[in-house]
């Protein structure tokens, strides 16, 4: 029997909150409309919960939450109100929160994402971290796209290399996610009780979750069939 998705989530500005979604079209970059924009300063940076050669660590991105409307507008809101993407009123109010000048910006010839085009987890995989760990392990912690109801703890894990089918959407498996503080800051309406990261590192090798490269693109939804390569 196939698995099936349980949730959705996708995220139209790289590190802010996000929103939930009962279907979402996939090309061969992603989801569409996932982490298309990201916050960027002067220097090329990213806004991130974390430093690296791409991103600068800015915690007040975390703040925010985007949301797509029905034409498909990317509305951005904050404490003191809300913003469509592209209004210079945004970057001044991302700046100002920041202290350093930023603007949000769609994708260029730099993509947006880290290290894949789609993430996934099962929720046996969540129910494990949370006995196991002790953890509130809250799927937004880990920004995840796709959530999965199965029966065994890490399963996906074993999907590395190989195809999953959800409707008639294919994906190749092309990694476990080695994770950073990121999933340790309050973000996206979960509020980060309980550290993960250093129990994650001691068990599991810092690595929680699953990202998959779009091989056949389409429309998936909650409630869809997961094919796992062991699936009939």
């Amino acid at each position: 029997m196939p698995f099936r998705v349980t949730s959705l989530r996708r995220y139209p500005v790289k590190s802010m909150g996000g929103e939930s979604v009962e279907a979402v079209d996939l090309d061969r970059r992603g989801i569409v409309g996932d982490r298309w924009f990201a916050v960027q300063d002067d220097d090329g940076y990213y806004a991130s919960g974390k430093a690296t050669k791409r991103f600068r660590r800015r915690d007040a991105v975390f703040d925010y939450r985007a949301a797509t409307d029905a034409a498909g507008a990317v509305r951005v809101v904050g404490t003191s109100g809300s913003w469509l993407a592209g209004d210079p009123a945004l970057d001044a109010e991302l700046s100002t929160t920041m202290g350093s000048a930023v603007h949000v910006v769609p994708e260029s010839d730099v993509p947006h994402q880290d290290a894949g085009s789609v993430s996934l987890i099962g929720t046996a995989t969540l129910a494990w971290c949370a006995q196991q760990l002790g953890v509130d392990a809250d799927p937004r912690r880990l920004r995840v796209n796709v959530v999965f109801e199965s029966d065994e703890p890490f399963i996906e894990d074993s999907w590395v290399g190989q195809s999953v089918r959800i409707g008639a959407t294919v994906l190749t498996v092309a990694q476990r996610i080695q994770r950073c503080r990121t999933i340790d800051v309050a973000q996206d309406g979960a509020a980060a009780e309980h550290r993960w990261l250093a129990p994650l590192g001691e068990q599991r090798d810092l690595r929680v979750a699953i990202y998959a490269d779009v091989a056949n693109p389409g429309r998936i939804a909650v409630g869809d069939a997961v094919w796992a390569p062991a699936s009939p």
